[in-house]
C-alpha cells in the first residue's frame, strides 16, 4: 500500500521534481561559484532533499481527491474506525504519521534542537494551514490528521537526536565531511535502487 502511494505522488510530481532540480541546482552552483562558498555535499544534498520532500508534501495534501470523506473535529473519531492493517489504516494513519517524520527530522536538523517543543510547535503550525487550506479549496479539515502529522513530526525529531546522539560518540575521524558524504550518497543509491524496483526496472 505505501509502495503503491509513493508510486502515485512520483508518477505525478516528477515533472515539479525534475524542474525543480534543474532549477536549484543551477542556481545553487552558480551561487557557489560567484561566491567562492565552500562546497559540502552531505550539506547540500540534505537541503535538495528538502525541497524534494516539500514539492511531494504539496502535491500530497493539495492534489489528492479525498472527496469521499468529510471534515472532523473530534480528536480520534476518524484514526480508531480503522481496522488495524486495513488499507485504510495505513494509508490515513501511517501515512500521515510517515508523511511528517521528515518535516520532524529536517525541522530538528536545522535548527539543532535539543527538545521536541519547537519541532511540535512548528509540525502543529503548519498541519494547521494545511487542513485549514484543504478546507478552503473545498476539501476537508481532519483534526486526526494534526495529531497524526504530530506523532510523526515527534519520531523524526527523535530520529534525529538518536543520529546526533551517535555522532557525538563517533571518533574524530568517522567525522569528516568525506565521511558524511560517502554515508549519504549510499543512501541515496539504496533509496534509488528501492524506487527503481517499485517501477519494475
Amino acid at each position: 500500500m505505501i509502495r503503491q502511494s509513493l508510486l502515485e505522488i512520483l508518477s505525478e510530481v516528477w515533472p515539479s521534481i525534475l524542474i525543480s532540480s534543474v532549477i536549484i541546482v543551477s542556481m545553487r552552483i552558480t551561487y557557489i561559484i560567484k561566491n567562492k562558498e565552500g562546497f559540502v555535499l552531505y550539506k547540500e544534498l540534505l537541503s535538495f532533499s528538502f525541497v524534494m520532500y516539500v514539492l511531494c508534501l504539496f502535491y500530497v495534501v493539495t492534489f489528492q481527491d479525498v472527496g469521499w470523506s468529510t471534515s472532523n473535529y473530534i480528536p480520534f473519531k476518524e484514526m480508531f474506525r480503522y481496522s488495524v492493517g486495513s488499507r485504510l489504516f495505513i494509508k490515513n494513519v501511517l501515512g500521515n504519521i510517515i508523511m511528517f517524520i521528515p518535516y520532524g527530522f529536517f525541522t530538528s536538523y536545522y535548527l539543532d534542537l535539543k527538545k521536541p517543543k519547537l519541532c511540535l510547535f512548528l509540525v502543529l503550525l503548519i498541519s494547521i494551514a494545511i487542513e485549514g487550506t484543504q478546507l478552503i479549496i473545498g476539501r476537508v479539515f481532519d483534526i486526526d490528521d494534526i495529531i497524526l502529522n504530530m506523532m510523526g513530526g515527534f519520531l523524526g525529531f527523535y530520529v534525529y537526536r538518536s543520529i546526533d546522539t551517535i555522532n557525538q560518540h563517533l571518533p574524530l575521524v568517522l567525522k569528516k565531511p568525506i565521511i558524511y558524504n560517502i554515508v549519504i550518497i549510499l543512501l541515496i543509491a539504496l533509496f534509488a535502487l528501492y524506487m527503481l524496483n517499485m517501477i519494475g526496472v
